[in-house]
This record gives structure tokens, sequence and C-alpha cells, in this order.
């Protein structure tokens, strides 16, 4: 168990600096340098990535994703690389650390704010958050429920996807590495995906408008 879970590799300023937070580190310049090699040599491949990223936002929200994909594209990527980064030998995946998907979840929960502020002004988005107001202590409830079902969601799959890990090869360590990169793959990215879709959801629900009728009847039009 010692061998999964994040310990502390040095300290700065007296805060204790964990394995799972240098790889971070690690992982932020890789997927810099990665970007401008690949913009340089194969522009076509990250087109190819960003075209990926853009159809997988509108049909999540259902509407175009062009000022959600800086974020969400992001997001995206962020979440894949540090999934999978374990695959590097003396790497670790910074998601099996429980601090790492709280941050990414209260993110995306000032960002379902942020778009919402920024579709309906200050005044227009609290209307409809607190629509009737008896509701807003509901409303505050939920908000942070599914932050901490989104954090609770990605650290559990991750960690226990790496305990898996870790047992079989603890089991069978010669014919093992090849079918768990492949298992440690799978799950990482697809974990990315839910979160980045989740993510996708909850702001889209930020910029409904508090009149549905009017909105089916656009969009039956």
């Amino acid at each position: 168990m010692d061998e999964i879970t994040p310990h502390v590799v040095f300290t700065l300023f007296n805060i204790p600096v964990r394995d799972t937070v240098t790889t971070t580190w690690i992982m932020i310049a890789l997927i810099t340098l990665m970007s401008i090699v690949i913009n340089r040599r194969q522009p076509v491949a990250l087109e190819t990535l960003v075209d990926f990223l853009y159809d997988m936002v509108s049909d999540v929200m259902g509407r175009p994703a062009e000022p959600f994909l800086p974020f969400l594209g992001s997001l995206a990527i962020f979440i894949a690389v540090a999934n999978i980064i374990d695959i590097i030998p003396l790497l670790d995946s910074p998601t099996r650390d429980i601090n790492t998907p709280l941050a990414l979840a209260v993110v995306v929960f000032f960002s379902v704010h942020y778009f919402g502020i920024r579709s309906k002004g200050l005044l227009g988005y609290l209307k409809g958050l607190a629509s009737p107001i008896f509701l807003l202590p509901l409303e505050i409830i939920g908000q942070l429920s599914r932050t901490l079902s989104l954090t609770l969601r990605l650290f559990g799959n991750m960690f226990s996807a790496v305990l898996i890990v870790a047992i079989i090869f603890s089991l069978v360590p010669l014919i093992a590495p090849l079918p768990l990169i492949g298992l440690s793959l799978f799950t990482g990215l697809l974990q990315a995906y839910i979160f980045t879709a989740l993510a996708a959801v909850y702001i889209a629900a930020g910029l409904e408008d508090s009149q549905p009728q009017k909105e089916d009847t656009s969009s039956v039009e």
C-alpha cells in the first residue's frame, strides 16, 4: 500500500511537496514541450486533436463549443495525461492523490458560475440560480454535492485502477506488464472523457435560460 499512496519528496518553505506534485510539474512541462514540437512538425495532428475535442464538447453541450473549448479542452488533455503518465517509470499519476481531483473539481465549480455570469450577467444569473428564492439552499447543496461527486469519482476510479495493477503485477510480474499498461491507458482516457463530459454538462446547465419553453420552441423551429 505504501508504494501506491503519495509520499512527501521534499519540503518547500516548510510546505511538504508530494511525489504527485512533482509529477504534475514534469507533466505540465512535457505537455507544453510536446505541443510546441507537434505544432511545428505535425500541425495536422494537433488540428485533429482540436477537432475531436470540439466535436465532443459540442455534442455533450448541445451548442457550439468555441467559448468553452480552451477550458474544457485543456481540462481533458490535462486529466488524460495525468491518468496515464504512470506508465513512464518513476512517475506517478497525480490523480491517485485526492488533492488533484479535488482541485480540478473546484475549478469546474467556479467555471460553471463564471460562464453563467458571462452569458447572462450577474443579476440574470443570480435570478436564474435562485428562482424561486427558497430553492437557493437546495441549489447550493446540489452544487457542492456534484463537486464532491466529481472528486470522488475520478479519485476512486484511478486509485482502484492503480491498486488492481499493483496487485496483479505482484502476483504475475512476468506476463502482466503489457495487459496492465493497456488497462491503465483505457481507464485513464475513459475517466478523462467522463470528467470532461460532466464538466461540460454542468456548464451547459448553468447557461440554460430560465424559460425552457421558449428554448424548446426555438430549437424545433
